[in-house]
């Protein structure tokens, strides 16, 4: 059993699904790899989430210490940043493993 901030794991991959788990987590931490967004051009990239889940995946990964949330205040409009940290950039090989993988699932197994 392990404990991460509080929360009980059964396993090590437990701890990283806990992290990053979910139909959304992945997706916004693989468009952050390449650098800073801002919450619209998130929105952009991944068209199909709504920013209520958005929002909510966002906070979440900024609570687990993964993305970091910079916010803008020196001259309207407000500007809002979110990028990895030093602890999300740790997660890149693991994200870009499981694009290859999507790659490779659609390139031989797709219908």
């Amino acid at each position: 059993m392990y404990v991460i901030r509080g929360k009980e794991y059964p396993c090590c991959t437990s701890i990283t699904m806990g992290i990053i788990g979910g139909k959304w987590k992945t997706v916004i931490l693989f468009h952050l790899i390449n650098g800073p967004l801002r919450y619209n051009e998130l929105k952009k990239e991944i068209k199909a989430v709504t920013e209520r889940t958005l929002s909510l995946q966002l906070k979440s990964l900024e609570e687990d210490g993964v993305i970091r949330r910079k916010v803008y205040t020196t001259k309207p409009p407000l500007k809002v940043e979110y990028s990895l940290t030093d602890f999300g950039k740790t997660l890149i090989p693991l994200l870009q493993s499981i694009a290859e993988w999507g790659d490779f699932v659609v390139e031989n197994h797709a219908d």
